[in-house]
């Protein structure tokens, strides 16, 4: 919805709360529900609704837990029947430097302060604890932004007693806990209250008469920049752009101005925007975000243009470049079907409004955000969260790698007559094996990405997963593939729960970039053998249709697993004799852990 997507008219979102509500609702998505436990320093009702806003159009549908007013501290440490049974998927922190109970007075020495500080801290780091042990579940935390006065001036920044110091220590030890502690992330209201303004995001009168921590107009803007963090986390990123040319990458029309006539560089102001926002996309490919082009133009025009010499991206910095007359949306969708990814896992930016609206209604789910100027290309992007980092693995960097490598796979494919000689010519290797401490994260990650090939849709939290790591009632399975074009990076994840002699299938994922490739063959092939070694003679597979997971509704069939059951909503429970099966991997090379070079 393009109202809830930045630039938007925090205005409006409150007056039109209630309606956008229900259009959301009416538009027949199908959402992930989650439980969100908001812990509160100050008055949180408004952030709640307005979050809810964002995280619908998202695709999340929330249920909310709040805590009495100011009461953070106390439902952390001693939680109520109600809030355990309640059992939340991720718990937010909501307080702000109102809630600071002791800061430094000027007749404090520095060891006093120091005392402060400390003191401060532990009782954060004991909730954090708290809530970790209690609920196994991702924690937001604010940092806290600067006061709105300063008793000290310009020093208050600098003396150990300045207000404004102690709050940016206090922030670093936060951002400290954040680093070495999985599961933890930092909503940086610090950042969103200046970007807004800090005089207006701290206008006391919102405190004194409501207790609001910020001014009501500031809110959604507060909401909108939460949101980012909890999508995230639950795989709601987007993952590629797909980049108009002219007046997009660069000001004016290569097919009219001619390479020499368009505006990239550092000459004047306008290209020099222009040259800002290439080398900003350039920081996101750097994250792992998958650049694309889809330009009307000439494809000889489109590449002379990307060379430019003043440019900062060129044509290999792109994995798929559309430069043709066809209509946008069609060359969207054929670029996700390339790169084996959702359609809405795309954002599509244009300059021109026609383009983009006729992309959005052709798209359902994908973002095209208003590019009404190229000084404001970045904030656009930027504000809207699109690529918010919440877990970065080694696999983020190599991702366009990946991608690219794939797409050389796809050209040799073409030459071959038969599927299984071109599979052979890929010179497939896998190390197939359980769960090693190197690779949780991206296993995490994974099983919050992978939306089409995923039979259960379950989702693992950090904390979840290393308990699943650490259990003996698992068999685990993660699958890493390489071949001759390069590493693909962990692609596949297994998890079965041991019951007696049935395994009973809680996980099976395997990354869209590997899909036809045998992959998922020589897992169950794995599998099977783990099973065997263990004495289980039995495993059990289930479907549960959504949306997204239609084409492994048959996996298990594929498998040679027998259907015992199906319900009206395609529910689905499948069995597999371990005894009667045979090996179906016949075109990669399986190793284990052993194998692996570190």
């Amino acid at each position: 919805m393009i109202e809830l997507e930045y630039p938007f008219d925090s205005e409006y979102i409150i007056k039109k709360r209630k309606s956008l509500k229900r259009t959301l609702l009416a538009d027949g998505t199908s959402r992930m529900k989650k439980k969100i436990a908001v812990f509160g320093g100050s008055t949180t009702n408004d952030i709640v609704v307005y979050l809810e806003l964002f995280l619908l159009n998202y695709g999340i549908e929330p249920e909310f837990y709040q805590s009495e007013y100011g009461q953070y501290w106390q439902d952390a440490m001693f939680p109520s029947e109600e809030l355990l049974a309640f059992q939340p998927d991720m718990v937010f922190i909501h307080t702000t430097n109102r809630n600071i109970a002791n800061y430094p007075t000027t007749a404090d020495s520095k060891e006093d302060v120091q005392r402060l500080l400390e003191a401060e801290y532990a009782k954060f780091e004991q909730m954090w604890q708290k809530i970790s042990e209690t609920y196994h579940c991702p924690i937001i935390q604010n940092n806290f932004e600067m006061p709105f006065y300063r008793i000290m001036g310009n020093k208050d920044c600098s003396d150990y007693r300045g207000r404004s110091h102690f709050l940016t220590r206090l922030n670093a030890m936060f951002y400290e806990y954040a680093e070495r502690t999985e599961g933890f992330y930092i909503n940086d209201i610090n950042y969103i209250s200046a970007a807004y303004g800090l005089k207006e995001w701290s206008n006391p009168s919102y405190w004194n008469m409501y207790k609001y921590a910020m001014c009501v107009e500031a809110i959604p803007e507060f909401s909108f920049n939460l949101s980012h963090i909890v999508k995230s986390i639950f795989g709601k990123n987007k993952k590629a752009l797909a980049l108009d040319l002219d007046n997009t990458l660069w000001g004016g029309v290569v097919g009219d101005d001619g390479v020499d006539g368009i505006q990239i560089g550092q000459e004047t102001g306008v290209a020099q925007s222009y040259y800002e926002f290439q080398s900003y996309l350039q920081s996101l490919k750097q994250l792992g975000i998958i650049l694309t082009v889809c330009s009307k133009n000439d494809h000889e025009n489109a590449i002379a243009g990307l060379n430019h010499p003043e440019g900062v991206l060129k044509p290999d910095d792109f994995i798929i470049i559309k430069a043709n007359w066809e209509n946008k949306d069609r060359n969207i969708l054929e670029t996700a079907a390339e790169l084996n990814i959702l359609p809405e896992s795309i954002v599509f930016v244009d300059d021109n409004p026609a383009e983009r609206a006729i992309v959005q209604a052709q798209i359902t789910g994908i973002s095209a955000p208003v590019m009404d100027s190229i000084e404001n290309y970045i904030t656009t992007i930027d504000r809207n969260g699109y690529f918010e980092v919440t877990n970065f693995s080694e696999d983020d960097l190599k991702r366009n790698e990946m991608y690219k490598a794939n797409a050389e796979r796809a050209a040799q494919q073409a030459t071959f007559a038969d599927y299984n000689e071109y599979l052979l010519s890929l010179d497939m290797t896998a190390v197939i094996d359980d769960f090693i401490p190197v690779y949780l994260q991206r296993i995490t990650q994974l099983t919050n990405k992978s939306n089409q090939f995923n039979v259960t849709t379950k989702r693992y939290t950090p904390t979840e997963m290393e308990e699943v790591f650490a259990s003996d009632n698992y068999i685990r399975l993660y699958g890493k593939l390489i071949d001759k074009f390069g590493d693909n990076g962990v692609v596949s994840v297994v998890i079965g729960r041991k019951d007696a002699n049935v395994l009973h299938m809680d996980l099976w994922i395997m990354s869209c970039r590997v899909l036809k490739r045998d992959m998922e063959f020589a897992m169950l092939d794995r599998l099977v053998e783990r099973c065997r070694e263990q004495g289980i003679d039995t495993i059990k597979g289930y479907y549960y249709p959504t949306a997204k997971n239609k084409m492994v509704k048959d996996l298990y069939g594929r498998f040679g697993f027998d259907q015992l059951s199906e319900d009206e909503e395609g529910n689905s429970i499948w069995q597999l004799d371990v005894a009667s099966y045979e090996v179906q991997n016949h075109v990669i090379q399986v190793g284990d852990n052993s194998t692996i070079q570190q």
